[in-house]
């Protein structure tokens, strides 16, 4: 019995260190949708100040998994992004393409702009890395201001 405990022990905590040795869990489309919208009530409850300090903080409550929530307005400048934070020293970035030459932060501001919510599809590197990868980003305009939170996931790291 005494062995059996031992056992047991030893393969719980080669399961442990090998999860904790793993790749990072990928976000959800579901995680994603529920971040951004807990932005966009943040930017309501504390002000645009407040939240562009709280969503730019690399480890703030809008970081998770290989995600991050990141904040525009409507005529491209990025106020708050805790990944890449020099993109927020542009005056806009409508003029930057993805590798496919796909001018991803204007379908950014259409979506939020004409639609107000939705999906948008690109490659972009994934935190950490150099390459780019397939991203889909959930992009909500927040009620009431020229303003928009997104967020997305990897494709190839997709949990559904």
């Amino acid at each position: 019995m005494k062995a059996v405990k031992i056992f047991c022990a030893i393969a719980a905590s080669l399961l442990i260190a090998g999860n904790a040795l793993a790749e990072p869990e990928s976000a959800t489309k579901d995680e994603v949708v529920v971040k951004v919208h807990e932005a966009a009530a943040l930017i309501n409850t504390k002000g645009v100040d407040e939240a562009i300090k709280i969503i730019g903080d690399p480890k703030g409550p809008f970081v998770w998994k290989d995600s991050y929530v990141f904040l525009m307005d409507l005529n491209g400048k990025m106020l708050a992004h805790p990944i890449q934070p020099e993109l927020t020293k542009e005056k806009h970035l409508l003029l930057m393409t993805d590798p496919t030459d796909k001018a991803l932060f204007v379908h950014f501001v259409n979506t939020a702009r004409l639609v107000g919510h939705g999906w948008v599809e690109y490659m972009w590197p994934k935190p950490g890395k150099n390459t780019p990868s397939k991203k889909l980003t959930y992009i909500y305009r927040v009620p009431g201001k020229d303003l928009f939170v997104g967020a997305g996931v990897y494709v190839g790291g997709m949990m559904y």
